[in-house]
């Protein structure tokens, strides 16, 4: 018997499959599925954000603009919940760079409304932004 995070339903890049037995523990009861297993949803493009900003470093931008990270972060997790960005992040440690960051969208449109609506972008903070197609190959 495997257990089973129902958590991952609550993320629309996952389904349900069942097959034989399976479960996990609720408030003391337990839930039984047949070989219940999330498994996600297979996607051949994705559509990857490239952002170069106007800071050095992830900790210049820290430092000089602490509210507009926080806009950024509710709103990426905000479309993180509604299942069009499914990662994003600031790539570390290269001083030779301004800073730059990505993320992981599910479709062109969804990955120009993250740039154009970025509290990064809107503040001026970024110097160029742009949309690249990723192909998965994993089946």
């Amino acid at each position: 018997m495997s257990t089973f995070d129902l958590n991952l339903c609550s993320f629309p890049e996952y389904v349900l499959h069942c097959g034989k037995a399976a479960g996990r523990a609720h408030g003391g009861q337990k839930e039984v599925f047949d070989e219940a297993m999330a498994v996600p949803e297979k996607q051949k493009v994705y559509y990857v954000v490239f952002f170069e900003t106007l800071y050095n470093s992830f900790e210049d931008a820290l430092a000089k603009a602490p509210d507009v990270i926080a806009a950024h972060l509710a709103r990426s997790k905000e479309l993180h919940a509604q299942g069009t960005l499914l990662m994003a992040g600031a790539f570390l440690n290269n001083p030779q760079e301004p800073l730059g960051t990505m993320g992981v969208c599910t479709t062109r449109e969804a990955a120009e409304e993250f740039a154009r609506g970025d509290p990064f972008v809107l503040n001026g903070m970024v110097s160029k932004w742009y949309v690249r197609e990723w192909a998965n190959v994993f089946d």
